[in-house]
């Protein structure tokens, strides 16, 4: 009895056994087992195939119409009559503030263009004109450091297009037509005037109406920085009806001009460019990216959103920033198709927003304004946009069915046997994506440090493709190593599941490192977050189609389905890649030297390589061996390393012999250094002052100053007795963050009488405690001068009040010493003077100085001619052609005056 009692209990439990594992005999049967190591390969091609798709979707472009097309589409964007547009301003040359180009030139000839559009109107439209010559002033801040900029005599142009409602508000389009120096600013942004001009002229000749008032804003000072934009919307009448504006700039030269920002809030502005555009090209991404700071740019977006609480969009072109501000952003290296699908897009926006009913309730509904929106293009071909509010709800559901979905899937095959083996092969396929991201990071580093070290830094400037090889190769590499050190240190010989349930495991894992990634992101306002969450979106519908279909049973089948939602996956993250380098390899170029930009394009690649490959290197765990693919990758990234590191390959820059010029950037300063002592002798210096604007800048430098040394600023000797160094300062982007570097050299030659002038003319003492100064600045010649006063109150003594404007900003720092800094930039000479006055308080013990006088006051007063080329002196001709062919210099000349009051 009891002997076959035992014997029955152990049939039972082995039954038992067997049907809770339940295996069915086809799974076996079919099992994928490994693949030959030739198949890892097919990776490698299938994300090259999927990089090069998506680069050709992000370049593509329409085709343009030209006046033959007229007839045909009497009411469409003709890009060929904006090239005719484009190729006058174009053939101004540079057009910065104040230049006889800008001032007399270009504004001229968009006025008489405007006045050709008035007169070829439609009947029943109305065309207003209004030529704004405008003089303010506005506190601003640039990393942090505070300025007061003050413009005297800027231009504006502007035309307004009546609506049928009048007082319904109307739309804005802003373009600028000034350049900064040695430009001509064919992209920008006279691509964008151009294209403003044929929607102008388009609009003008429909026989109805639109429903709104639209606004044309052709500004003549944004570069200076921002100042035309802010006289329009603090002064002129039409700027008080202006409920939306669209702003078109550029920081490159063609391509697809993208959405980067868009409000702030007001999402209907979002949902309207979503029904309006046919070709989109909008990331919310590129918004966070652009308002962090990190780019080295600022547009007028931001001053009609700050000084005038208005909506709006930005757009620009960033394909080619290479030639952004240098001369060789020309209509030579623009397309017509460049300009037919901007002038598409914005004309199509532009009669969405104002025939629509939101400029007429912005001012009031306030529940417009309200929300923030998540935004994106899918390769071009379609839009997509949702509320912030919606996106939390979305991320959050798709990171929780992409782990609940899978496992319950997975987990039905195996039973209870299997689940923990599941979940272990879950938590080995999370170890190995999170080891594999901190090793890329790590290694990419490495790799960036030490080709700064050996003096190889952007190999990479001009041959984008050394950047897979360099940083992509390794990237695949350390990924690869660290899932099967993984797949080695967690092999489990007893478990119940096989190969291929394994590998889904594993990839249940990756489905996790998202989830762990996104819900932070989420919880912290990214909205940048839907990058990640599209990815995984697919993952999770791949997992749902594979259980409808019943594929979990035909490993094969089930790998085949897995690869092809990998290929939108592909698409999806290599655009990223694309979208993020176009934009940074070049910006490096004039990012400074203070940073090694090694670190930013390496980790670029180092996130842009765990986007693409994290659900194809758990797929190493199929392969017999990958000795043949972390082979091919070796070698690859071996032949890149030679390539960057001895050959004329890895030369950073090139000129236009090859069509595709990418420079290296040169600010050349000619100046002149006074100093008028307390009843002493005046104190002159003269040099030259460069600007290193990229890591491989100081090089060029110093060769060029032999045999003389170039010396860093702040290791000048005027450090120590003049104000701010004594240094021709302009821009608290390129002083501060900026090295510089100073060449002892000849004066520069100045026509004196050109001057800006800034004298004292009377003192007046307002009580015991308080000065008032009175000063006279002239600015008679039309000449392209900017000016700078930089006013350090001594121990003691504090400026309160001035006439510039109602508040008095506070000091920045530089070379240890503190002072107000105001930049003045002219547009149209004025013989009248200009009276200024500052009240200074002071403890008057306290400002008493040596020689028993009251001083309270240092200033420095700087003049910088910016096109000044004919008046260039023999010495410093010379040392510019000292430059290689590849460099693009932008000469100045400037004189600093330095006196106490």
């Amino acid at each position: 009895m009891a002997g076959g009692s035992s014997v029955r209990s152990k049939a039972k439990g082995k039954g038992e056994d067997n049907s809770r594992r339940s295996i069915p005999p086809d799974e076996d049967a079919a099992n994928l087992h490994q693949l030959e190591a030739q198949h890892g390969i097919l990776g490698i091609v299938l994300l090259l195939f999927c990089g090069t798709a998506s680069s050709y979707l992000c370049t593509y472009l329409p085709e343009a119409l030209t006046t033959a097309d007229l007839s045909r589409h009497p009411t469409a964007f003709i890009a060929e009559r904006a090239w005719d547009n484009l190729q006058v301003l174009n053939d101004f040359g540079p057009k910065p503030t104040g230049s006889e180009a800008n001032e007399l030139g270009a504004a001229d000839y968009i006025r008489r263009e405007v006045e050709k559009v008035k007169a070829t109107a439609h009947a029943a439209q109305l065309v207003e004109t209004s030529h704004q010559i405008i003089s303010g002033a506005y506190p601003i801040a640039f990393l942090g450091n505070p300025l007061t900029s003050v413009y005297r005599n800027a231009q504006n142009l502007v035309v307004r297009l009546a609506g049928q409602e009048n007082d319904g508000g109307s739309l804005m389009l802003n373009c600028h037509y000034d350049t900064v120096a040695s430009s001509p600013g064919a992209s920008d942004d006279g691509g964008s005037c151009a294209v403003m001009l044929e929607i102008l002229r388009v609009l003008s000749r429909v026989p109805e109406r639109n429903r709104h008032a639209i606004v044309f804003l052709f500004n003549g000072a944004e570069e200076t920085p921002l100042q035309a934009a802010h006289g329009f919307i603090s002064q002129h009448q039409w700027a008080r009806e202006v409920r939306a504006f669209l702003n078109l700039e550029s920081a490159g030269s063609g391509g697809k001009e993208q959405l980067f920002q868009a409000g702030p809030q007001h999402p209907w502005m979002i949902e309207a460019y979503g029904r309006a555009v046919r070709h989109p090209a909008a990331q919310t991404v590129s918004e966070e990216i652009f308002q962090s700071g990190i780019i080295p740019s600022d547009t007028d977006f931001r001053i009609f959103r700050d000084f005038g609480n208005v909506p709006g969009m930005d757009f620009a072109h960033t394909i080619n920033g290479y030639r952004y501000h240098t001369r060789y952003d020309t209509i030579d290296y623009l397309t017509l198709p460049v300009l037919q699908r901007t002038g598409d897009n914005i004309l199509a926006l532009t009669r969405e927003l104002a025939n629509g009913d939101e400029l007429s309730r912005a001012a009031s509904d306030t529940s417009l304004s309200e929300g923030y929106s998540v935004f994106f293009d899918v390769l071009g071909l379609f839009f997509v946009h949702y509320s912030a509010s919606t996106g939390r709800i979305i991320n959050v559901t798709l990171a929780v069915l992409s782990l609940l979905l899978p496992l319950m899937e997975l987990c039905r095959p195996v039973r209870r046997v299997g689940e923990r083996n599941i979940l272990k092969q879950t938590l080995v396929g999370l170890l190995g994506t999170v080891c594999g991201t901190a090793a890329s990071l790590a290694v990419v580093l490495i790799i960036a440090n030490r080709l700064d070290a050996v003096g190889r830094a952007m190999a990479w400037f001009s041959t984008p493709y050394l950047i897979l090889g360099l940083y992509g190769c390794p990237v695949i590499l350390v990924h690869c190593f660290a899932h099967r050190l993984c797949n080695y240190w967690f092999d489990d010989k007893k478990t119940v599941l096989n190969l291929t349930q394994t590998v889904r495991s594993r990839l249940i894992g990756v489905n996790l490192f998202w989830t762990l990634l996104i819900i932070p992101l989420t919880l912290a306002n990214i909205r940048s977050a839907y990058i990640f969450v599209v990815i995984l979106l697919l993952s999770l519908l791949s997992t749902i189609l594979t259980s409808v279909l019943g594929y979990h049973r035909q490993p094969r089948r089930w790998l085949a389905l897995h690869l092809a939602f990998q290929v939108p996956s592909l698409l999806w993250a290599t655009k990223f890649y694309h979208l993020l380098l176009k934009l940074f390899i070049p910006l490096t170029g004039r990012m400074g030297a203070g940073t090694n930009p090694e670190y930013l394009i390496g980790l670029l690649v180092a996130g842009g390589g765990l986007l693409c490959i994290s659900y194809l290197v758990p797929l190493v765990g199929l392969l017999k061996q990958t000795s043949e693919l972390t082979a091919r990758l070796t070698v690859f990234a071996m032949i890149a390393f030679l390539l960057g590191c001895c050959t004329q390959v890895g030369f950073p820059y090139r000129d236009e012999s090859n069509g595709e010029p990418s420079v290296q950037r040169h600010y050349v300063t000619h100046t002149l250094q006074v100093a008028h002592r307390n009843d002493g002798p005046v104190v002159k210096n003269s040099g030259f002052l460069l600007r290193e604007m990229d890591r491989n800048a100081v090089r060029v430098i110093r060769g060029v100053a032999k045999p003389s040394e170039a010396v860093p600023m702040r290791q000048m000797e005027t450090c120590r007795t003049m104000l701010f160094c004594g240094v021709p300062f302009y821009s608290i982007w390129h002083q501060i963050r900026f090295n510089n570097y100073w060449i002892e050299g000849p004066p520069p030659a100045l026509e004196k009488h050109t001057l800006p002038t800034f004298d004292l003319v009377s003192v007046k003492q307002q009580s015991t405690t308080t000065r008032q100064y009175s000063f006279s600045i002239t600015h008679r010649y039309q000449t392209c001068v900017q000016s700078a006063l930089i006013i350090a109150p001594r121990s003691g003594v504090q400026l309160v009040a001035w006439s510039l404007m109602e508040t008095v900003p506070g000091t920045m720092e530089f070379n240890g010493e503190r002072a107000h800094f105001v930049l003045i930039t002219y547009g149209l000479a004025d013989d009248a003077p200009w009276t200024v006055t500052f009240d200074f308080e002071y403890d008057p013990e306290m400002a008493l100085s040596q020689d028993g006088g009251q001083k309270l006051f240092d200033v420095s007063w700087v003049n910088t001619y910016w096109e000044y080329a004919n008046k260039h002196t023999d010495d410093f001709r010379k040392f510019i052609e000292q430059f290689p062919n590849w460099a693009h210099v932008i000469p100045s000349v400037a004189v600093v005056n330095i006196t106490a009051y």
